[in-house]
């Protein structure tokens, strides 16, 4: 039983983390974009598109599929996460 419980906190604390995460990901996205990055503008329409869709999945409460998906945007930028 107690097993049971501490494994349910540290999902629901998890949830919580990933939830800090994306706005954080977010920012150094923002940041990233308003140096001017020397992207080809497809790389920037992508980069853009993930960031949008990374926010709209935070905010729906999907945090895991948020930080995949503004990973990818970072990955294009050369971000280190």
């Amino acid at each position: 039983m107690k097993k049971s419980l501490i494994a349910g906190l540290l999902i629901a604390l998890s949830g919580s983390a990933f939830a800090f995460h994306c706005p954080a990901d977010m920012k150094k996205i923002d940041d990233a974009l308003a140096k001017n990055p020397q992207l080809t503008a497809e790389q920037m329409a992508e980069v853009k598109k993930l960031r949008a869709d990374g926010e709209a999945l935070h905010k729906a409460g999907k945090h895991q599929e948020s930080v995949d998906t503004l990973g990818k945007a970072m990955k294009i930028l050369k971000i280190e996460s």
